[in-house]
């Protein structure tokens, strides 16, 4: 009897509000599906909640949640729908107190992140979809991933996942197993994963090894961009591990050969070259030989004559060009190259062409406070001293007779080709005045001139061929001059006696007062004057001239009057 009991109650359903049951499908209709729970009446489930209703057949047997055991038509209201989402919730708060790790399709993108459909909805955050954050989500939509449970909550059925966590216990995993694996001088693959100023980062699967700048060729290069792009699949070298640190160091270069080897073989001194120039820098150019080779042409070595202060002023980056090797350091990885080299230096045959006492021509192109250039030919300058431009004046600037611009005739005094110089004068176009000055003023010999300076201690007169005379203030009067100027003025014409001539110094003494002496008084004056001594308001002649090359140019336009 007790048997039979046990079988009756095994085949009575608890048909309680709110339970999954089994049920199978007697009918599909074309808005509600019709099951048979084994109720007095059937029940109804809308098509809506069957993602799959072309694979539902009559007589299947299904999961549904008893929602109503009798609506007001004594139907049985069911649900697919709940049924399937009350057993998926158990599953995945199962799956989280488990190790959390669940499948899921990328519904949607919504703010702050994408829905995704694990039987449940479940949001994963932006931040937890990779380790960057993407910039467009757009592109996760459909696919399916492995991601980890975070966070649920039971009461609002809300669930927050992570494909972060996955992705970075993966490449911690990979990163032990390739620290573990690789020594240095592997070549391993990569992929750029950002570029710096100094370098690229290489993702090698689970860690990032940094390619510097230095270690990407062997030639120039100004950024790693011009080399490397981010996505980029790279072969490299591991030059350095730092396992403590995790920190790997990598080359590309290296995996090529040096182009410095052999290199004084490959490029002796005198060799001709050609090459691309490949930059432009105040001192110089740099011009590409070979991949990973370049040489420097200093801006020196560009021309002979030329006065080139730019290197960019005569080329250009890209620029073919040829030169000449002046010198290989292999330990320092540098080359000096010439251009100037391929062509004759025009100072070798410059004392030929203007010999000593060669008259030449020219246009002043510069000035200095000792002199004057004078561009004799393109590129040879020759330069006229203060002193060479007048046998009777003292020049103390060259702006006195000179200006930049001005066409001027001078000799050629002196070749120094060692230095690149040529020395030249105006004055020497003339005879030197003072040669013969013996025969051109005697003691006695009276002469006129006009005053052109007056000092404390006499007066400058200018006599014939731009040479002056100096009149000293004991010589103006018989009478006592306590001043120059109570006499003479600047300008005034005056007539006066040839007292003193000294052709080594370059002096004449004249007398104002001696005009109209007897040669016997003449004689007495002349010794008289070599006698001069200073006192408080006279100076010798000596002391005069002296005096005089310190204060007077004749010609000045701001003279002391």
């Amino acid at each position: 009897m007790s048997a039979m009991q046990d079988l009756i109650n095994k085949s009575v359903k608890d048909f309680r509000e709110g339970t999954i049951i089994k049920g199978h499908v007697l009918e599909v209709r074309p808005r509600e599906i019709l099951v048979d729970i084994g109720y007095k009446s059937e029940g109804i489930i809308p098509v809506g909640e069957f993602d799959d209703l072309d694979h539902i057949d009559v007589g299947d047997e299904i999961d549904v949640l008893l929602e109503r055991l009798e609506n007001d038509e004594g139907m049985v209201i069911l649900s697919r729908e709940k049924a399937l989402h009350r057993q998926n919730w158990e599953k995945i708060v199962s799956v989280f107190h488990g190790d959390g790790l669940i499948k899921g399709k990328v519904k949607s993108v919504v703010k702050g992140g994408l829905m995704v459909n694990i039987g449940v909805e479940a949001f994963l955050p932006g931040s937890q979809i990779d380790i960057t954050p993407p910039k467009d989500l757009n592109g996760f939509v459909g696919n399916t991933y492995d991601f980890k449970i975070v966070k649920i909550n039971d009461d609002r059925k809300n669930v927050v996942l992570s494909r972060r966590e996955l992705i970075e216990a993966e490449r911690n995993a990979k990163r032990q197993q390739f620290l573990e694996g690789v020594k240095i001088g592997d070549v391993v693959d990569g992929t750029v994963k950002n570029l710096t100023d100094f370098g690229a980062f290489i993702d090698l699967t689970g860690i990032d090894g940094l390619l510097h700048i230095t270690d990407m060729t062997w030639g120039r290069l100004s950024h790693p961009s011009e080399m490397l792009k981010t996505g980029q699949p790279v072969t490299v070298k591991v030059l350095d591990i730092n396992k403590e640190k995790e920190r790997v160091s990598l080359g590309l270069k290296q995996l090529q050969s040096n182009p410095w080897d052999k290199i004084e073989e490959r490029f002796p001194i005198g060799k001709r070259v050609k090459g691309k120039i490949t930059s432009l820098v105040p001192y110089g150019a740099f011009v590409e030989l070979e991949e990973g080779v370049e040489g420097l042409i200093h801006v020196s070595e560009l021309s002979w004559t030329k006065r080139i202060v730019r290197p960019a002023d005569v080329l250009s980056v890209g620029q073919e060009v040829e030169a000449a090797v002046l010198g290989v350091n292999k330990d320092e990885q540098k080359i000096s190259l010439g251009l100037r080299q391929l062509e004759g230096n025009p100072w070798d045959e410059i004392e030929k062409k203007y010999p000593p006492g060669t008259v030449v021509k020219g246009q002043v192109r510069n000035m200095t406070a000792y002199g004057a250039f004078v561009e004799i030919e393109e590129g040879i300058d020759g330069m006229i001293h203060v002193s060479d431009m007048s046998w009777t004046r003292k020049i103390n600037q060259p702006s006195e007779m000179l200006k930049k611009g001005d066409e001027v005739e001078a000799v050629v005094i002196d070749i120094d080709k060692q230095n690149q110089r040529i020395s030249l004068g105006i004055k020497q176009l003339d005879g030197d005045p003072w040669k013969d000055i013996d025969t051109k003023y005697k003691i006695g010999d009276l002469v006129t001139g006009k005053v052109t300076k007056l000092a404390s201690f006499g007066a400058f007169v200018q006599l014939k061929d731009d040479i002056d005379g100096l009149v000293h203030i004991s010589q103006l009067s018989e009478d006592h001059v306590s001043k120059v100027k109570d006499v003479l003025k600047v300008g005034q014409e005056v007539e006066a006696r040839v007292i003193k001539v000294d052709k080594a110094e370059r002096r004449i003494g004249l007398s104002v007062k001696a005009a109209n002496y007897s040669e016997e008084d003449l004689k007495r004056e002349s010794e008289a004057f070599d006698n001069l001594r200073p006192g408080e308001d006279m100076v010798g002649l000596e002391q005069a001239f002296q005096a005089a090359q310190e204060e007077y140019r004749p010609g000045d336009s701001s003279k002391k009057k």
